[in-house]
């Protein structure tokens, strides 16, 4: 036995349970969440011997202090068939506690978890949440899908989304918190993919400005019409001009609205395919890191089979790396969509400017035009060059997601 292993063998009469940073651990449960196998750090952590372990339930290692609505979420989406992640507080056969960042995922007809040390401050956020909740549950009753509620209202309030969305965040900071903890290079493709991830959510914002532009010059048109219609008879062109320019900006903002705000569109994928992406990649390094860490123990895992586990670990690290290389591949093919988007609505944008134009030079033929008929065309350039200038930075957020994930 190492030093470290013996110094990992000393408990403490309270507090937390020995767990470091360069440690993870892993089970196997049947479909019941009974538990079939694990490797030796589980174990050790839990304090268990094997025979009280195997086939015992897995929430005999659950804390008290855990809120249950977290525990709905996670049963919710594993029986869909998806694996998730998230912050566990557990209790080892002493009474001491330890909290992992666990990944749990569908395993044949039973499931894995995976689990590591949390070192991050998203951590300490999280334990704060979880102590409140774990409070609201208890003063107000709350069954556990009232509580999972409150707390993706709480996640929503702190800027995610959705809980897939907390949890890519979640696991990549946590493997980037380990990996400086551990004074290891920090991982290349971890930190391409949350840039990406800040890439993508500029651009949902860029998306929202834009609509908003679009919104606003959907007046426009009716207002050139107006004013038109007080010129009669000198006012034909204008008028002829503007409806023009309604035709053509109704047809963009159908474009825009089926290729941009619409929920099956590519500016609304690409977000989803970049959090999946950033959490299946997690899942994969973690993983890796559990068929590691069975190299490193060599040890008897009681009655369970050491070749049969690595096996299982290294069929999922090969399913889920290969998950990640598709998603990659999404991302990469969503954004050249998205510049393929923005050079069509340039396109747009550059048949409304001749309008506009057209419709300035016919405005100084007429005698009087009007303040009113300048105001508007300034306001048509206004807009069209706010629409250009945010096509410009889409554009550039797409070519830059490129770049990071080849």
């Amino acid at each position: 036995m190492s030093y470290q292993e013996k110094r990992n063998e000393f408990r403490p009469s309270h507090g937390e349970a020995p767990f470091d940073l360069d440690e993870v651990f892993f089970s196997r449960t049947d479909h019941r969440g009974v538990i079939e196998s694990g490797n030796y750090v589980f174990r050790r952590v839990a304090h268990f011997d094997w025979d009280e372990l195997i086939g015992a339930p897995h929430k005999i290692i659950r804390h008290p202090g855990m809120p249950r609505g977290v525990f709905w979420l996670l049963w919710t989406t594993i029986q869909q068939g998806q694996p998730v992640g998230a912050y566990v507080k557990n209790q080892a056969k002493d009474g001491l506690h330890y909290w992992v960042f666990a990944v749990v995922m569908p395993n044949g007809t039973g499931y894995l978890s995976a689990r590591f040390k949390p070192s991050s401050p998203l951590f300490q956020t999280i334990e704060a949440e979880y102590a409140a909740l774990r409070q609201r549950e208890e003063s107000e009753n709350l069954t556990p899908e009232d509580s999972a509620r409150h707390l993706l209202d709480r996640l929503q309030d702190q800027g995610y989304a959705d809980y897939a969305a907390f949890a890519a965040d979640a696991i990549s900071r946590e493997l980037v918190a380990r990996d400086q903890g551990l004074g290891r290079h920090p991982d290349a493709r971890t930190h391409a993919l949350r840039d990406t991830m800040q890439h993508a959510e500029a651009l949902r914002t860029e998306t929202e400005g834009l609509i908003e532009d679009f919104n606003a010059m959907r007046t426009v048109p009716h207002n050139l019409r107006v004013i038109a219609s007080r010129m009669e008879p000198t006012g034909g062109p204008i008028s002829t001009l503007s409806k023009n320019y309604g035709m053509m900006s109704r047809d963009m903002f159908d474009w825009f609205e089926t290729h941009v705000i619409g929920k099956d569109s590519n500016f609304s994928n690409i977000k989803a395919s970049v959090i999946e992406t950033l959490f299946i990649d997690g899942l994969s390094r973690l993983l890796n890191a559990c068929d590691n860490q069975l190299t490193f123990e060599r040890r008897q895992l009681g009655h369970t089979d050491l070749a049969t586990e690595r096996e299982i670990l290294r069929n999922l690290v090969m399913h889920y790396r290969e998950t990640a290389a598709a998603a990659v591949t999404l991302v990469q093919e969503e954004a050249a969509r998205i510049l393929s988007a923005c050079d069509k609505m340039e396109r747009h944008v550059l048949g409304l400017s001749t309008t506009r134009v057209m419709c300035k030079i016919e405005g100084a033929r007429l005698p009087r035009s009007g303040e009113s008929l300048t105001d508007i065309i300034g306001q048509l350039k206004v807009f069209q060059d706010r629409i250009s200038t945010r096509l410009d930075r889409i554009t550039r957020l797409g070519n830059e997601i490129q770049d990071r994930l080849c």
